[in-house]
């Protein structure tokens, strides 16, 4: 009698636990992929793209059958609607036959709200209409879909299409700067971290921080302008080299004036503690060195989050460069990413952050663009004034 209860006893717990199992699968969810996905019509209709300061788009989560899959979202923008041949394809046709009817705007968005960057849309537009000068229309109807990518599906899936017009204009795309930066770099008493410390290894780690581009209004390198703006007292005292561990190109204060590659000159100085801007076109060899107007912010922090970390404010924090004075420069050395985009953040918070669709370098604006940072191993380099940032790869 004990073995037959006992048998009956393992044969219930057997059944209950094939019962559970099949609950289990019931209740997993399978993916699916979805055939597509909404895109809310943009609350601005019509949009100067030379005055606007970005363009906010809304869009619905992709249903996956109720699978929890993270999604890469980004926009991409068309003339025609017709979304058959990115700029990417029409690039990669060597023979120049192949034509580009939509593009693929930088960037990339981890939730469902994106700011489009209205710089990125202009150079888009350009290059897809190959506008010249004298034949941008006045208004241009701009058709725009949102595109997802999740880890779990090999294609992105796509949602409806809206439109809107936008009033563009012309930018000289063969214009764009891809030669190496001529950068200058400061040093001296109070700059970086060692005084008068002009060694190669000293960039930002010592006595050297770098100047960095001016950019045009359209995102663009102005040709051979670089700046630095930072906090200066009376008796500061520095110059300007361009080769680290070389004193044979500086300038200095001569007296008439700055002056450049005399190794006599005087070392820099501001008439007054405060913010300036230094200024210096390497072209024209002209050098000026002018007070900030307006309120400068002062962080005690700088983070980089990005999708490579999980958006995190408070992970991946930047060094300060300058330890005796108020410091507006910051540093990352022999930092390695994967293809990933990122954003500058100050004091574990989003509430001030800096993002640009540029890399390797850029200038980042409140709010911006996530950076779209290539697969490498870089010296990172951030000054939170001028929200510039250079990505320099570690040869």
């Amino acid at each position: 009698m004990k073995k037959i209860l006992l048998s009956s006893l393992m044969l219930l717990s057997m059944a209950l636990v094939f019962t559970a199992c099949e609950d289990d699968r019931d209740s997993n969810p399978t993916l699916v992929v979805p055939s597509g996905f909404t895109l809310n019509n943009p609350v601005n209709t019509l949009v100067d793209l030379s005055e606007s300061t970005g363009i906010p788009f809304v869009w619905s989560q992709p249903d996956f059958g109720g699978w929890p899959a993270a999604c890469e979202y980004q926009l991409e923008v068309s003339p025609t609607g017709n979304f058959e041949t990115s700029t990417e394809e029409a690039d990669a046709d060597t023979t120049g036959w192949t034509l580009a009817d939509y593009a693929t705007l930088k960037a990339v968005f981890a939730g469902c709200t994106g700011n489009m960057d209205v710089i990125d849309l202009n150079k888009a537009l350009n290059k897809v209409c190959m506008w010249e000068e004298d034949n941008v229309p006045d208004v241009q109807t701009v058709y725009v879909r949102c595109r997802a990518k999740t880890a779990g599906l090999p294609e992105p899936v796509y949602s409806n299409v809206v439109k809107l017009d936008v009033n563009p204009y012309y930018v000289d795309l063969s214009s764009e700067v891809t030669e190496e930066i001529e950068i200058w770099y400061l040093v001296g008493a109070g700059i970086g971290s060692a005084d008068w410390n002009n060694d190669a290894n000293a960039v930002g780690t010592g006595g050297l921080i770098p100047m960095y581009p001016v950019y045009d209004t359209d995102g663009s390198v102005m040709p051979g302008e670089i700046q630095y703006a930072g906090y200066f007292t009376a008796d500061m005292q520095f110059k300007l080299i361009r080769d680290p561990g070389s004193w044979d190109n500086q300038w200095g204060m001569g007296d008439a004036g700055y002056v450049k590659n005399d190794g006599g000159s005087g070392n820099l100085t501001v008439p007054a503690e405060g913010y300036y801007l230094i200024h210096l076109n390497t072209a024209a060899d002209e050098l000026t060195i002018e007070p900030i107007e307006g309120t400068v912010g002062v962080y005690s922090m700088i983070s980089m989050p990005g999708a490579y970390q999980d958006w995190n404010t408070g992970d991946n924090f930047m060094n300060g460069m300058s330890t005796s004075v108020e410091n507006h420069d910051w540093y990352l050395k022999n930092v390695t990413y994967d293809d990933t985009e990122l954003k500058f953040a100050a004091d574990n918070s989003w509430d001030v952050n800096w993002g640009a669709s540029a890399f390797p370098h850029g200038q980042g604006t409140q709010g911006g663009a996530n950076i779209p940072v290539a697969a490498g191993t870089y010296h990172v380099y951030f000054n939170d004034i001028l929200g510039t940032y250079y990505f320099v790869p570690v040869e």
